[in-house]
């Protein structure tokens, strides 16, 4: 889920706030674009010691802030009228970045200040919950762990039932795995037994996605027991590392977009 920078001297790619997805299927799918500033969870370094002060860094390295005007233009996909959504703004400035966690060289995107900030955690459900609160979705798969903060208000809201997707020997009783790659060696997605049935119908919930390794194994584990995963969802996806090739073809729906 990071990457070590290769070179200090690297430039801070621009960075998208987008509500977007890559399937039509549910014919909404939303970009919105601000300037440069660097706010992937593990990414480029922040170039010339600046950093906007609407992303919080600690501890703090004497950064001043930019003052370029954000810009925010919202839009519907290919065939849909386009419209603007103040909340992707709020939800962008309320995730900070730590450098050189969790080790030197490596950029964080951390949410837990977006949790702290009431406002965009409500607006950051409230627009996962707006897309799929008519899509028939019975089964809200959580990625462990931050899928587990997203996943059952979210659950809740539409309807639908709670599963958490866990890292091996973390679920009591029968579990069901899926193997996947990681950059040096394999780990394992479990799921209880008998948590879902064939033909319901599955989104899959986490807080990022990077190499798509975690995402892709949860979709496998589901559709092994005739699940069908209607899509995946996450707050931030980084697309320099082309996660969605390890989804199998399955739409997924961002809010925050990392990259050039």
């Amino acid at each position: 889920m990071y990457k070590r920078l290769h070179s200090t001297s690297e430039v801070v790619k621009r960075m998208r706030v987008v509500c977007c997805s890559n399937s039509s299927s549910f014919g909404s799918a939303v970009t919105a674009t601000l300037p440069s500033f660097p706010c992937p969870r593990f990414h480029s370094p922040i170039a010339n010691s600046t950093t906007p002060s609407f992303i919080r860094c600690r501890p703090l390295r004497s950064t001043p802030s930019l003052s370029v005007p954000r810009q925010v233009t919202a839009m519907a996909s290919k065939n849909a009228q386009v419209q603007e959504d103040p909340r992707l703004e709020k939800i962008a400035a309320a995730i900070r970045v730590i450098p050189d966690f969790p080790k030197p060289g490596i950029l964080f995107q951390d949410i837990t200040t977006l949790l702290l900030d009431t406002k965009a955690f409500r607006d950051t459900i409230d627009m996962f919950v707006e897309r799929y609160r008519d899509q028939n979705v019975n089964v809200v798969a959580g990625v462990e762990a931050r899928g587990f903060i997203f996943g059952p208000p979210i659950a809740l809201a539409i309807g639908a039932k709670f599963v958490p997707m866990r890292k091996p020997n973390k679920l009591p009783g029968e579990v069901i795995s899926e193997e996947y790659s990681l950059e040096y060696g394999t780990d394992k997605m479990e799921m209880h037994v008998g948590a879902v049935q064939p033909g319901e119908r599955a989104l899959i919930i986490d807080d990022l996605i990077a190499t798509g390794g975690t995402l892709g194994a949860a979709i496998k584990l589901l559709e092994r027991v005739g699940v069908h995963v209607v899509e995946c969802a996450c707050v931030i996806e980084l697309p320099e590392l082309k996660g969605r090739e390890k989804l199998g073809g399955k739409p997924l729906f961002v809010l925050v977009k990392g990259g050039a």
